[in-house]
């Protein structure tokens, strides 16, 4: 699956992911995280059937690093963000909102009732975004993320609720 779309004057092109991503998922990790995961754990996450996700490439610029990537696990009726990246040139046009969009789709065409994330409560900006796309804190987990992990090293747990628990239809 693949689809483009624009975001100010630059175009992008939002594929799935792929075993061939592995690379670059990494190297994006690793220049938007301190801890960042390895080339072989994003292979072995995508070789997961419950594991998908969705990569942004910036059209004409294919040979590029990605401009961002977001990475879902869908179990049972529920599903999480496993981690979302934007690369810094990219910061700031609205990558992050469309990669979690689609994620957010996709969770809902496959009828996932809520989904789950975590996120440093330092990180005013990616908590903004998930709050305007209707997650809301339902916890907290303390001392969450490594000492060496920029901001406070507690997480804040989100949820967003997709599908109504009963009748079946969309939440509205």
């Amino acid at each position: 699956m693949r689809f483009p779309f624009r975001l100010g004057r630059r175009e992008y092109m939002m594929e799935r992911i792929d075993e061939t991503h592995a690379d670059a998922l990494a190297t994006l990790h690793q220049d938007a995280f301190s801890r960042p995961w390895s080339e072989t754990e994003f292979a072995a996450l995508i070789a997961q059937e419950a594991v998908s996700g969705f990569i942004a490439i910036e059209i004409g610029r294919a040979a590029d690093p990605p401009a961002g990537f977001v990475l879902m696990r869908m179990a049972a009726d529920e599903a999480e963000i496993l981690t979302i990246a934007v690369a810094q040139a990219h910061r700031g046009r609205g990558i992050g909102w469309a990669l979690m969009d689609a994620a957010l789709r996709q969770m809902h065409a496959d009828r996932m009732a809520r989904v789950f994330l975590e996120v440093d409560e330092g990180n005013r900006a990616a908590i903004a975004l998930y709050r305007r796309l209707g997650f809301t804190e339902v916890g907290r987990r303390p001392s969450y993320y490594a000492a060496e992990e920029a901001g406070s090293g507690n997480a804040l747990i989100m949820r967003r609720d997709l599908w109504r628990a009963k009748g079946g239809g969309p939440r509205e």
